[in-house]
């Protein structure tokens, strides 16, 4: 079993930054891809953005390409999602998830386990 706890949201202004992070625990998640959804009240979750086991593939949304950054330190069983330039249109809760089956990053379904989530909200 894998937890997952989320931290580093909060109230950015348009054009700011924020880092967010993904800690595993219970077991390590150095040979799994992880990936970073979000979700915004009312609407579906969505993929973000998603890194290989060793950091070497890495996949964005399209809304998010050349603005987030995803990457990884194996030794500290730890993601992050490197936020900059941020729009009011990124105010979310933002979650990770750690994909145990094969298959593509962007499919919500194949992400096994799942944080509790943290909140960006993107205003002035």
């Amino acid at each position: 079993q894998v937890q997952l706890v989320e931290s580093g949201g909060g109230l950015v202004q348009p054009g700011g930054s924020l880092r967010l992070s993904c800690e595993a625990s219970g077991r390590t998640v150095d040979r799994n891809v992880v990936g970073w959804f979000r979700q915004a009240p009312g609407e579906e979750r969505e993929f973000v953005a998603g890194i290989s086991w060793n950091g070497a593939y890495t996949a964005y949304a399209d809304s998010v390409k050349g603005r987030f950054t995803i990457s990884r330190d194996n030794a500290k069983n730890t993601v992050y999602l490197q936020m900059n330039n941020l729009k009011p249109e990124d105010t979310a809760v933002y979650l990770c998830a750690v994909k145990i089956r094969s298959g593509s990053y962007y499919s919500i379904s194949l992400y096994d386990y799942w944080g509790q989530g943290t909140q960006v909200t993107v205003s002035s």
